[in-house]
């Protein structure tokens, strides 16, 4: 009989309790001693086998058929892709999925994403999550949760895929679990948590372990009374400078313990000194450089008018130092087409100046004194120079442009002011114009579900990798708006601003994506962001952090450089066993940061990690996080194209993974299919490659969330179904979101009066047959309700999300219904029904 993944019946056992009363003053260690383990867990909960399944090569949705020399589990072949797929993505055709007749399942008897995010909410939503135990594994990213940082960072910087390692190299491999962290360095902490601790150290700067070059931590034991103190990473034994010395009490606990961040804290800062600042010197502040396509296309179509009116009051909140009145940041303007044109926006002038430069091979900046200026000082001609541009290229007939020189001028610029800095570049085109870093259309479906697929998404290298290393050098990130409205290369013109750590935004029609555009554009500049950064991940003996994924660029094997580092940016790490572990002590990691602020401060962000290790199996999959383990299968597949997916034992912890790897392997990324563009799936790629775990979570199960049965003087969000088509009704509202759009789902039956509330208008037959293209705002309970629930789920994602509003029925709902994930796919892929009963079955003939 098909898989059930069984529900625990000891499952209000099994997630590990909160501590929510905090420690007695000075009396209770900011982390657990050496050996203590987290309360217990009861009994483990029963298990359901998963076998292992291969994510196809790009482009094959489904598992392989026969024929591949990839192996699976128990020495048995792993197939290999298959022409001969049927519409649900799994090979041979539609009757051999189905197997022998049997009874239909019921769909709600197999494991709910949407109960496991409401049971989650339920037990520890609203709750203090206090981060004094180690291996503790935190609330679901779904679930709203107050952080108190007692020793080990908030989830917030840093996820794993366990919160229990494995304790030697051979139980890795056996229990198949990919061992990763994923960090956000600069995550966004709410209002009601406290912001991370300054530390200064003066002239002396950290106080850094002598052989591993470890930062002073919570995981550091103080011996000798106070003189020294071993490593908890290396275990060297190091002495403690004599301005920081201090006493130790009966405990053995350094008597300042509560009063330095660095000793307490899972979380902080340090000042940097004059040693971690390029050639010695302090950074001079960071510059934004707005770099503007003025060729025949941008200028019809009312771009260039658009930006330059937005520029003018978006210049004033320019991101600043916290207790500074104005911004530290420089402003510079560049307008383009296949020459390029810089402007003198010097505060004395009266007039702005133009300076072109039509050598594009050779490329210099043309003025150093009046480039990048303080906007405070020089608003009066830059607001004039914003005035003019639309109309100094009113009449332009030059529909060519240039890339790459374009950032080559912003590289140029920055060098000259000594300063790192971000690019905004608002292009149209692919560059076609004779200069380097041209490029030509190659875009080839005929190659979609060959071996050559791949080449689609590799970017044509040349001149855009030596870009990247200036770039990166120079502390210099790359945003790329697009709006295309042919073929432009995502994959080759994405490529800069993806290892700068840069942003890449798409807008396909901007005259309907307009506002979104602004959206995005707004919260870009606004963020709060770090500038040429280096991070570092060091861990305790026995492991090694071995493998990196994001919007990063790697020169070695350990330093990770990032031009830029924001709130959005995210980086998955994956660990290696390099020695057996030690169960008494755990692992801990480090990742230190070192960046820029845009005051132009030089700073180390630390943050800090303890798990435990275990040698029983059924502790290392009781402490495993669905969520974060997705975020590493969704990278690592875009990165090696295919990715052999594990042979799982699915304890309560993780019985939605499957529903989440069907998803993924639906994902324009994955699904090869020629009614997708190849820069859709190529800016799919390249997004998925930087999110964190809240965003893939809700980018591979989104939120489908009844309107029509809500309670209208209720503050809450009405609690989402399961994400399928059995969940809607035809008198029902839905809203579906997940992370990069939003669409408003209309029954056929809607009742009249909810029409009349929401649109105004009397039944659901007087809105046009491909739906409206806004929701009006008007002054009655269930539109204030829907435009609260709308704003308060946009505020949590990191870009701006249009809103769709699809008829039931109509041809708009394709768009909506390829977003059901448990569903069969619309260009491949299948439901989540038929992949259970698929893994089982595969599992059932493993075993045989």
């Amino acid at each position: 009989r098909p898989m059930q993944v069984p529900q625990s019946p000891s499952s209000s056992a099994a997630p590990q309790q909160f501590q929510t009363s905090p420690p007695a003053a000075m009396g209770h260690p900011p982390i657990s001693p050496p050996g203590q383990q987290p309360p217990s867990l009861g009994s483990p909960p029963p298990m359901a086998t998963i076998g292992s399944v291969t994510a196809p090569p790009m482009g094959m949705s489904g598992p392989p058929g026969p024929g591949s020399p990839m192996s699976g589990p128990y020495g048995a072949q792993m197939a290999g892709p298959q022409s001969g797929a049927f519409p649900g993505g799994f090979p041979g055709g539609t009757a051999q999925m189905a197997g022998p007749p049997q009874k239909k399942l019921d769909p709600d008897s197999i494991p709910s994403t949407t109960q496991v995010i409401e049971d989650d909410q339920a037990k520890r939503g609203g709750q203090v999550y206090i981060t004094n135990i180690r291996g503790q594994v935190p609330p679901l990213v779904t679930t709203d949760f107050t952080v108190q940082d007692q020793g080990n960072a908030s989830p917030r910087f840093m996820r794993c895929t366990t919160y229990s390692f494995p304790s030697t190299a051979d139980l890795a491999k056996q229990c198949k679990v990919p061992l990763a962290a994923i960090i956000k360095p600069f995550a966004t902490v709410p209002k009601n948590e406290t912001p991370l601790y300054i530390v200064n150290h003066g002239e002396t700067g950290p106080i850094r372990c002598n052989r591993c070059k470890a930062y002073m931590c919570p995981y550091m034991q103080f011996i000798d009374g106070g003189r020294r103190y071993q490593c908890g990473f290396c275990s060297c034994v190091n002495e403690v400078p004599v301005q920081y010395f201090q006493h130790l009490d009966h405990m053995g606990r350094r008597m300042d313990l509560y009063e330095r961040p660095e000793l307490s804290l899972g979380s902080y800062e340090f000042i940097a000194t004059l040693d971690y600042c390029k050639n010695n010197k302090p950074p001079n502040p960071p510059a934004y450089i707005f770099m503007i396509d003025v060729s025949y296309n941008n200028i019809k179509s009312g771009l260039v008018k658009l930006i330059c009116e937005e520029l003018k009051t978006l210049l004033d909140r320019l991101p600043k130092e916290e207790g500074a009145e104005t911004s530290a940041i420089k402003v510079g303007f560049v307008t383009y087409n296949k020459i390029l044109h810089f402007y003198n926006v010097k505060s004395a002038l009266a007039q702005p100046q133009m300076m072109v430069v039509s050598d594009v091979a050779e490329m210099f900046v043309p003025l150093l004194d009046g480039f990048l200026v303080n906007f405070q000082e020089s608003r009066a001609v830059i607001n004039n120079l914003l005035e003019q541009i639309p109309d100094m290229f009113a009449d332009t007939n030059e529909s060519e442009t240039v890339f790459s020189p374009i950032i080559q001028a912003g590289v140029e610029a920055l060098k000259a002011a000594e300063c790192s800095g971000k690019l905004f570049i608002f292009q149209s085109s692919i560059p076609t114009a004779e200069a380097p870093g041209k490029l030509k259309n190659r875009d080839d479906l005929k190659l979609v579900g060959t071996e050559k697929e791949k080449t689609l998404f590799q970017p044509q290298r040349g001149v855009y990798e030596q870009l990247t290393k200036d770039c990166v050098a120079q502390g210099c990130c790359v945003d790329l708006f697009l709006f295309p409205n042919q073929f432009v290369d995502i994959a080759t013109m994405g490529d800069v601003p993806s290892h700068t750590s840069g942003s890449i935004y798409k807008y396909s029609n901007f005259q309907v994506n307009g506002q979104q555009f602004l959206s995005d554009l707004r919260r870009d500049v606004e963020k709060s962001i770090g500038f040429d950064a280096i991070m570092r991940v060091r861990t305790g003996t026995g492991f090694r952090a071995t493998d990196f994924f994001g919007a990063i660029y790697m020169n070695n094997t350990t330093d990770v450089e990032m031009a830029a580092v924001d709130c959005d940016k995210a980086v998955t790490v994956e660990f290696k066993h390099d020695d057996t572990l030690s169960e008494e002590s755990g692992a801990v990691m480090q990742c230190a940061l070192l960046y820029t602020t845009i005051g132009g401060q030089r700073r180390l962000r630390i943050h800090n990690l303890s798990l435990n290790c275990s040698s029983q199996l059924s502790e290392l999959y009781k402490s495993c996080e669905t969520d974060a383990l997705i975020n590493f299968f969704a990278k690592s597949a875009i990165c090696l194209i295919f990715v052999t997916l594990i042979c799982l034992i699915l304890p309560d912890a993780m019985k939605v993974f499957p529903v989440y790897m069907n998803s993924l392997l639906k994902t324009p990324t994955l699904v090869g299919s020629t009614e997708l563009s190849t820069d859709d799936r190529a800016f799919h790629r390249l997004l998925i490659n930087a999110m964190g775990v809240e965003e893939t979570q809700v980018l591979l199960y989104p939120r489908l969330i009844p309107l029509h049965t809500m309670d209208v003087s209720s503050e809450v969000i009405p609690a989402p179904v399961r994400c399928s088509e059995e969940r809607l009704s035809e008198s029902g509202i839905f809203l579906l979101e997940n992370g990069l759009s939003v669409f408003l789902w209309l029954g056929q039956a809607c009742p009249p009066d909810l029409i009349q509330n929401l649109f105004n208008v009397p039944s659901l037959g007087h809105l046009s047959s491909e739906g409206p293209t806004s929701l009006p705002v008007l002054d009655n309970a269930h539109s204030r309700k829907i435009h609260s629930i709308i704003s308060s789920i946009s505020q949590r994602r990191a870009t701006s999300m249009k809103l769709l509003i699809v008829k039931q029925k109509d041809r708009s709902e394709m768009l909506f219904r390829q977003h059901l994930v448990e569903d069969k796919g619309l260009h491949g892929g299948a439901s989540y029904m038929d992949f259970l009963c698929y893994v089982h079955r595969e599992i059932r003939q493993l075993l045989t």
